[in-house]
C-alpha cells in the first residue's frame, strides 16, 4: 500500500515555515489577558532589561513546553529555527544556559510566589469572562507528590519515604478547570500535608475575589487538617463571605473503627455507584477474564468486592472545640480461595465534613471525584515536564516547576477564553471549549498547537498561513480574531 519509490529530498528556497503554527494563537492569547505586562509589573529579577524582561524568560520556558521541548537544552533547537522567531517578532530568545541562570535569580520563595500570584492576577480576569453559572461552586483539590531526580548535587533534595532521593511538591488545583493555582516545592522527606493549609486558605482569597458563592476543599487523609477545620468552619458566619466546606479523608483510627462497628444495622443505606459509562450502541460480551482463571488455578487469595454501605456519626477531633459530620464507608470483601469463599471481612473509610444538608453517598461520590487530581499530577509530570529538576537547587526548581506548568495554564485558558459564538454554532463551540479544558496535553499539542504554517511578513502584518488541515482550524481562527483585538506593545 505504501507504494512511493522514487523520492527526491529538496530544499525551499526563501519560503518560512514551522510545525507548530498554533504558538501563534497562544501568544496573542498571552496579549489578551494580559499576561506579559502583569509579568512584567509585578516581578522584578533583572536590574537591566538588555535585551530580555522578565516575562520574556517565562514564556520562553512556557512556549518551549508547547512546541514539544522537555527540558532547558530544547530551546536550542527553537533559538536556531529563524521561522519561530519571526513568527514570535523577535530577533533572539534566552538559549539554554540563560534559562537556567534565570530560574537561578528566583533566590527566595517569596519571588516564587510573586510570580504564582502574579498568575493567578491574570487568572482572575479570565475567570470573570466566565458564565454566572461557573461561579456556583469552586472546588479545590490538594494534594503532594514525588518529583525524583538521579541528580546528586541539587540543593534540598531528600529521600522519600520509599527510597527515592528528589523532592516532594504540593499541588493546589481548581478542579472545575484542571488548573493548578499553587505549587510548593519541599524536600523529599516532608509529610504530604505540610504548608497545605497556608496554600488552601490563599485558594480561599483567590476564589473570593473571583466572586465564587461557594467553596469545596478535598483532600485524602494526609490533610485530615484538623488543627484548621474550625478556623474555615467559621469563615461560614462572615458576611458577603463565600460558603466555605471541607471534605478530607481521615485515617481509621481504632476508635473510628470501634463507633463504626457500633453502628446499628438500620444506621447503613446501600451506596450505588453511577455506571463508569453508557452504552452508545448495543452491550458487548465481556471477555474472559484471564488474571481471575490464574488466581483461581493457583489457589491465591482474592479478594471480591460485595457491597458498599454509607453510614455517619458526629465526630470531634482533638484539636477542634466543635464536632463535625464524619461519613464512613463500609465496604464488605468477600475473601476467597481456590474458588471458594472463606469468609467476609468489613472495611472502613471515613470523610470528615463541615457540611450537614448534603445526603452521605453524595459526598462520598464527591470526595472519590478527588482522583481526577491525580491525571492533572500526571500531566504536570508527563506532559509538561513540569517537574523535570532542570536546575541545581530548591527554589530555582519551583520556580521551573511554575514556569513550565504555565504551559498547562494557557492550555486551559485557551479553552475557556474560546468565543463562544452565537447562533447555531453555540452548541458546538462549547463543546470544544469543555474538550480543551479537560484535553491531555499531548492531544492539545497535536490537535492545536503542532500545525503546520507558512510565516510571511509584510504590509505591517504578520501571516500565518496553514499548510494542511485540521479540525481545530476553525475555532483558533476564530479565537485569533478575536483576542487579536488588544492593542500591541
Amino acid at each position: 500500500m505504501f507504494a512511493a519509490r522514487n523520492i527526491v529530498h529538496d530544499i525551499a528556497g526563501r519560503t518560512r515555515a514551522i510545525a507548530h503554527g498554533g504558538i501563534g494563537s497562544i501568544h496573542l492569547l498571552a496579549r489578551k489577558t494580559g499576561l506579559i505586562q502583569t509579568i512584567d509589573r509585578e516581578l522584578q529579577l533583572l536590574k537591566v532589561h538588555l535585551p530580555y524582561h522578565e516575562s520574556d524568560h517565562v514564556l520562553n520556558i512556557a512556549y518551549n513546553v508547547l512546541c514539544d521541548g522537555d527540558c532547558l537544552q530544547d530551546l536550542e533547537r527553537l533559538r536556531n529555527d529563524e521561522a519561530y522567531l519571526d513568527a514570535l517578532g523577535t530577533s533572539r530568545i534566552p538559549d539554554p544556559t540563560t534559562a537556567g541562570d534565570f530560574c537561578r535569580r528566583f533566590e527566595s520563595a517569596e519571588t516564587v510566589r510573586t510570580l504564582m500570584e502574579a498568575i493567578n492576577t491574570v487568572r482572575l480576569g479570565v475567570w470573570k469572562q466566565q458564565p454566572a453559572e461557573f461561579f456556583e461552586l469552586a472546588v479545590i483539590d490538594v494534594d503532594g507528590t514525588p518529583a525524583p531526580t538521579v541528580g546528586r548535587c541539587k540543593e534540598g533534595m531528600d529521600i522519600s519515604y520509599d527510597g527515592q532521593w528528589g523532592y516532594h511538591p504540593l499541588v493546589v488545583s481548581l478542579a472545575n478547570t484542571r488548573e493548578p493555582l499553587y505549587l510548593h516545592n519541599r524536600p523529599g522527606n516532608r509529610p504530604s500535608h505540610e504548608d497545605a493549609a497556608e496554600y488552601l486558605e490563599r485558594t480561599i482569597v483567590l476564589c473570593r475575589e473571583a466572586g465564587f458563592k461557594s467553596i469545596l476543599m478535598r483532600g485524602d487523609t494526609d490533610f485530615s487538617q484538623t488543627a484548621y477545620l474550625d478556623g474555615w468552619d467559621d469563615l461560614n458566619r462572615m458576611e458577603n463571605h463565600p460558603q466555605v466546606r471541607f471534605l478530607f479523608g481521615i485515617d481509621a483510627m481504632p476508635n473510628l473503627v470501634k463507633n463504626a462497628e457500633a453502628l446499628d444495622d438500620s444506621a447503613w443505606k446501600t451506596l450505588r455507584r453511577p455506571a463508569r459509562y453508557e452504552v452508545a450502541t448495543e452491550p458487548r460480551a465481556r471477555p474472559a477474564n484471564v488474571k481471575q482463571q490464574v488466581i483461581d488455578q493457583r489457589g491465591f487469595k482474592n479478594l471480591r468486592l460485595r457491597a458498599e454501605h454509607v453510614g455517619e456519626i458526629r465526630y470531634r477531633p482533638g484539636k477542634c472545640d466543635r464536632d463535625y459530620r464524619l461519613v464512613i464507608t463500609r465496604k464488605t470483601i468477600g475473601v476467597h480461595s481456590a474458588q471458594k469463599k472463606l469468609w467476609d471481612e468489613y472495611r472502613y473509610f471515613f470523610y470528615i465534613t463541615n457540611d450537614w444538608e448534603t445526603p452521605a453517598a453524595e459526598l462520598v461520590l464527591e470526595a472519590n471525584g478527588r482522583c481526577d487530581q491525580e491525571n492533572l499530577i500526571e500531566q504536570l509530570k508527563n506532559g509538561v515536564h513540569a517537574m523535570r529538576l532542570p536546575v541545581n537547587d530548591l527554589v530555582s526548581n519551583w520556580a521551573y516547576m511554575v514556569m513550565a506548568s504555565l504551559a498547562w495554564t494557557l492550555k486551559a485558558w485557551w479553552g475557556l477564553m474560546l468565543p463562544q459564538g452565537t447562533g447555531r454554532g453555540r452548541e458546538t463551540r462549547g463543546e470544544q471549549k469543555h474538550q480543551i479544558v479537560r484535553m491531555e496535553f499531548k492531544r492539545f499539542v497535536n490537535s492545536v498547537i503542532r500545525l503546520p504554517c507558512q510565516i510571511i511578513k509584510g504590509g505591517r502584518r504578520l501571516i500565518y498561513r496553514f499548510l494542511s488541515y485540521s479540525p481545530w482550524q476553525e475555532p483558533l481562527l476564530a479565537a485569533a480574531a478575536s483576542w487579536r483585538t488588544r492593542q500591541q506593545r
